[in-house]
């Protein structure tokens, strides 16, 4: 017997997708799902909407401002994407969603439990203990850089340096941050750095930067190398990682002797600033000159106060009096002697500053292609006169063979009346008109005997 309408539990649509919604989050707790994003939607309110599938089905995906401003990249339609999220239905049109909560580019996940994985097992073996840590100088004259000689890392780094210490000399050691292969170049060139700086004279290296700009984690992976890890440990140079941005985090940092947030963090911690010191060197002068103000006045002070108590006898006090214009003297010579020498150590230093100046290596470099230039115009001298004998002597050759020129040995050149060239007697007929090329002129010859054998 069929149940009607009236005996049974009549649900309005909004009840039955509340029970459906309220069926379906039980069930599930949280899922992760693995597709391509499509559909991709970032109304005003902050809040995203996108549909994930694979090439049999597709499911609808929110996720809501407060969950993906956490996110630290921007996904794009067609990208591979991981979703972790709660399974639930939208009462209002009843149509089953996935509501996100994190969100990573497909793959990520794999290389951040690798990551994972690697530090723990470093850090288990004491490579990053703090006792492995070396310090850094506290004056730095010669760096060495390794990073991408194309990355905008190695601009930041020359420009906080050029503003902050100029005299700083610069190495480059050029390598791939990024891609296979990169890693295994970063640490060779880490160990080419200490080699360098044991039997190298001018590559007394004082400290390393290791550099690159930010990125996801996949383009930072280079520095996620075990092997580089141990490398960096080994160098007996200090070695400062300034990898990715403030939030980025690599083996390398961890391994480093210390890490910077970014790489221009990195220049300005191996850097003195040239105007803190300047303001330091002020300061000094400042309060040497007060010291000597305060023991010149408590000299003073001192006298006034003998020449109270000792008004008798006269003598005594006028030897008191040379006395203390003596110590005066001795003071005054002991003031500007310190003043001098100040004078000749701010001297000493500003000329180191001059002498560093890349104005002077720019002079050589000019005097240098100058002199370049001379000598390439001299070889090109040289060779077109080279090539004009060579010339000349073929244009010799040319004229000894030209036909032309055996007639000016007195031969001639015979020819019938229609051109053609006489070369035997058997040619030509008795009465036979024939022309006769010489070497100035032609003649007109008429044949009165022909003979074939050679020699008539």
């Amino acid at each position: 017997m069929a149940i009607t309408a009236a005996e049974a539990d009549v649900l309005s649509p909004s009840q039955l997708n509340r029970q459906a919604r309220s069926l379906l989050e039980s069930h599930f707790s949280f899922v992760w799902v693995e597709g391509e994003l499509s559909n991709f939607a970032r109304p005003s309110s902050g809040h995203w909407y996108f549909t994930l599938k694979d090439d049999k089905a597709q499911v609808r995906c929110a996720m809501f401002k407060n969950y993906n401003q956490r996110l630290r990249f921007s996904p794009n339609n067609g990208d591979q994407v991981r979703l972790r999220a709660r399974v639930s239905l939208y009462e209002g049109r009843g149509e089953f969603q996935l509501i996100g909560e994190f969100l990573e580019p497909a793959g990520a996940g794999a290389l951040q439990a690798r990551f994972e994985a690697l530090r723990d097992q470093l850090r288990q073996e004491g490579l990053f203990d703090a006792d492995n840590k070396k310090p850094l100088p506290q004056s730095v004259a010669h760096l060495a850089l390794i990073t991408s000689p194309t990355g905008a890392a190695l601009q930041d780094i020359l420009h906080v340096l050029a503003r902050r210490n100029p005299a700083i000399r610069v190495s480059i050691l050029p390598v791939p941050v990024q891609g296979e292969g990169s890693a295994k170049a970063i640490a060779e060139a880490l160990n080419d750095a200490n080699e360098y700086a044991k039997n190298r004279d001018d590559c007394d290296f004082d400290a390393v930067i290791l550099a690159r700009g930010g990125g996801s984690l996949e383009d930072l992976w280079a520095f996620n190398d075990e092997a580089l890890a141990r490398a960096i440990v080994a160098s007996e140079l200090p070695v400062v990682s300034g990898v990715g941005h403030e939030v980025d985090v690599t083996i390398a940092d961890f391994a480093a002797d210390v890490r910077a947030p970014t790489p221009s963090a990195a220049a300005e911690l191996l850097s003195e600033d040239r105007e803190e010191l300047l303001a330091q060197l002020e300061l000094s002068r400042k309060r040497l000159s007060r010291a000597i103000q305060h023991r010149l006045e408590r000299a003073r002070l001192a006298l006034e106060s003998q020449r109270a108590r000792l008004k008798h006898p006269g003598d005594r006090l006028r030897e008191q009096s040379q006395r203390l214009d003596e110590l005066e003297n001795r003071l005054q010579r002991a003031i500007k002697q310190r003043l001098d020498q100040l004078q000749r150590e701010h001297l000493l230093r500003s000329e180191r500053l001059v002498a560093r100046s890349p104005a002077r290596r720019v002079a050589l470099s000019r005097e240098h292609i100058q002199r370049q230039a001379l000598a390439l115009d001299a070889a090109i001298g040289q060779k077109l006169a080279w090539h004009r004998q060579a010339l000349e002597r073929r244009e010799q050759v040319l004229r000894s063979l030209n036909p032309l020129a055996i007639l000016e040995r007195g031969y001639a050149i015979l020819s019938d009346e229609q051109g053609s060239v006489v070369k035997n007697s058997s040619e030509v007929t008795t009465e036979q008109r024939l022309n006769a090329r010489l070497a100035a002129g032609s003649l007109k010859l008429r044949v009165e005997e022909a003979g074939n054998e050679p020699g008539n």
